[in-house]
């Protein structure tokens, strides 16, 4: 066992010697001469690790699959002299479509944080000399005795975009669907891209193992098979024009293939050449992309907006509750409120609570429990504040108020709690005692120092009889002492609240706090294979961070916005990529298919490390 455990570190040194000792190289091959309709494959390959990769815009081709990306490794041992080569290949299959001569552009890859270049392919595309003169790239698949001829249309399979609402308001949540419509048999459906919901926060309606749910419709006189492949729920940040980019996916269709067989005679040509005899079908790798969406935002109404409304728009209910209003000092109560319904419920963060003086209280722990359905959002969002009292007396917990724009009466409601009172008596050991508080829940809360004290055992101080403490220098000092501590705190109290009243200051010095507690909160979603409030949770980390450290509202923040900011902070160029790429990675990752443990594990540690990065880049 130690041999081997030996000999498999001697091995990873050596391929981190190698790795590190290469020359990066980017290349890309195909050939350099097709024949029109041909099918044909370019092949990118890089020698090292690397993220990020871009591939070139791509015309006078049609695009049938890629990038598919694979990896060779391979060790060779000769005369006692190890190497090794690892291979990274991006593979896209391409078909010519018109005659010329084509210049693919470069694609781009980062390595080590740094971007590399590959070389321009030159193509040329010449005639078929199997297709007879007068038949294009569509008519290949005809030939003019007996091969065979596929047969189709633009209309066979396609896909379209559908909104339940175009002009919403804001804050008020849409659906959106996509829809495949279909003539033909196909199979093998692939969401290659997916749409940018910029200016929206989005809710995936679909669950991934969901069975694709199929009817019938009649369209221009011709029967559809048509199925919902995506569905989101989106409530829009801001108003004003937004839209939303199409969506592409490829699938696999079988069209009717049909061979001609031309004998001269007119009756025997017509005999053999019914569907009877010869119909059959070919299976073609079709790209399909929807219609991109305007949705036109109304901004929310001024009148009657109550000043604690903080963007909650659907219809809600709201209640509150203490576990107890008979308690001792250093005894901790628990103050509960419920917010349930159905709108953008997860957006609200935060409650309205004031607590009682000679109380301490901490930041709340939130528990969502939330249902996605493919009529919208709804649920619940409870948030527990946990106080702490340090003296006895009667006290009150003033009304909490919960605002939202009902959407159904079409006006701003105002729900209120109770007043909650509170008779707080002496605890047994009230000076002796001490609290400390480690988390949201009581079990948290320690009780230390309730042990008798020991004996001190200092040397005493003897002082002459006679002498008097009244009007000796001590004396005048301690009457000065008050005077001079509270001009002190009064500075110090000045200062305090200039600096509390710069909300863009104190936003800007807890971003980070805020987005590791949303990351704690990732991760415990994580464990638990909550997929969907793991993706929210990591979103609301980044995107939030960004919101808080640079003072920008979340409405604001686009891909653009974010990198002109960190641009003009004067942050490294690969960590600006870094974080894009991140931000791109999440929302990818969110809605695409793939094994979401290990998706779920890639993002969390991708959101943990650029925070980090990007903390110690702005200090």
């Amino acid at each position: 066992m130690l041999k081997r455990i030996v000999f498999g570190f001697i091995t990873l040194l050596l391929m981190a010697g190698i790795a590190s000792g290469q020359d990066v190289q980017f290349t890309a091959q195909a050939k350099p001469v097709v024949a029109l309709g041909e099918t044909f494959t370019l092949i990118y390959t890089l020698n090292a690790q690397g993220s990020g990769f871009r591939g070139p815009a791509v015309s006078g081709f049609e695009m049938l699959s890629g990038p598919n990306m694979s990896t060779n490794s391979s060790i060779r041992s000769v005369n006692g002299r190890t190497t090794m080569s690892i291979t990274y290949t991006y593979t896209y299959l391409l078909q010519a479509t018109r005659e010329g001569t084509y210049d693919i552009p470069a694609a781009t890859v980062n390595v080590g944080g740094k971007q590399y270049n590959s070389n321009t392919v030159n193509i040329k595309v010449v005639k078929n000399p199997n297709v007879p003169s007068g038949q294009g790239a569509a008519g290949q698949n005809r030939a003019s005795g007996g091969a065979a001829a596929v047969t189709g249309s633009s209309n066979d399979v396609y896909v379209k975009a559908f909104a339940s609402n175009a002009s919403p308001l804001q804050g008020e949540g849409i659906v959106v669907t996509y829809k495949i419509f279909t003539k033909v048999p196909i199979a093998q459906i692939n969401i290659s891209k997916l749409s940018s919901f910029s200016g929206f926060w989005s809710q995936n309606l679909m669950k991934e193992n969901d069975k694709l749910q199929q009817t019938t419709q009649v369209i221009d006189g011709e029967q559809y098979v048509v199925a919902d492949i995506r569905k989101i729920a989106l409530f829009p940040l801001k108003s004003g024009r937004l839209v939303i980019d199409p969506l592409e996916l490829a699938c696999v269709a079988q069209l009717k293939r049909q061979t001609k067989t031309r004998t001269g005679d007119p009756f025997f040509d017509d005999f053999f050449n019914d569907s009877f005899f010869n119909s059959g079908v070919a299976n073609v790798e079709k790209t399909l992309k929807s219609n991109p969406l305007v949705i036109t935002v109304r901004p929310l109404p001024d009148e009657g907006k109550p000043a604690d409304f903080s963007g909650a728009v659907g219809n809600f209910t709201f209640h509150s509750e203490v576990d107890k209003t008979r308690l001792k000092t250093n005894e901790a109560v628990t103050l509960k409120c419920t917010i349930s319904g159905k709108g953008n419920i997860q957006l609200i963060d935060k409650m309205n609570v004031i607590f009682p003086p000679d109380f301490e209280g901490y930041d709340p722990k939130v528990t969502s429990d939330i249902q996605t359905t493919a009529a919208g959002i709804s649920g619940n969002q409870v948030f527990e504040y946990l106080m702490i009292p340090r003296k006895p007396g009667k006290f009150k917990i003033k009304p909490i108020t919960f605002s939202y724009f009902d959407l159904d009466k079409k006006h701003y409601v105002t729900l209120t709690s109770p007043e909650f009172s509170l008779d707080v008596e002496k605890g047994s050991g009230e000076a002796a005692s001490m609290v400390t508080y480690a988390g949201a829940n009581k079990e948290d809360i320690k009780y230390i120092g309730s042990d008798i004290h020991h004996i001190r055992d200092a040397s005493f101080r003897l002082k002459m009889a006679g002498s008097r403490f009244f009007l000796s220098t001590g004396f005048w000092l301690m009457l000065l002492m008050p005077l001079l501590l509270f001009v002190i705190f009064l500075v110090l109290w000045r200062k305090l609240a200039a600096r509390r009243s710069n909300t863009v200051l104190m936003k800007n010095l807890k971003a980070t706090k805020i987005a590791r507690k949303r990351l704690q909160r990732a991760e415990e979603f994580k464990k638990s294979g909550n997929q969907d409030d793991f993706y929210i949770a990591i979103s609301q980390a980044l995107w939030g961070y960004l919101s808080d450290k640079f003072s920008i509202n979340l409405s604001g923040l686009s891909i653009d916005s974010v990198q002109e900011a960190l641009v003009k902070q004067n942050v490294n160029g690969s960590i600006i990529d870094q974080f894009v790429e991140t931000l791109n990675n999440t929302e990818f990752a969110r809605f695409a298919p793939g094994e979401k443990t290990v998706n779920m594990e890639r993002i969390y540690n991708e959101a943990l490390e650029i925070i980090s990065k990007m903390e110690r880049e702005l200090r």
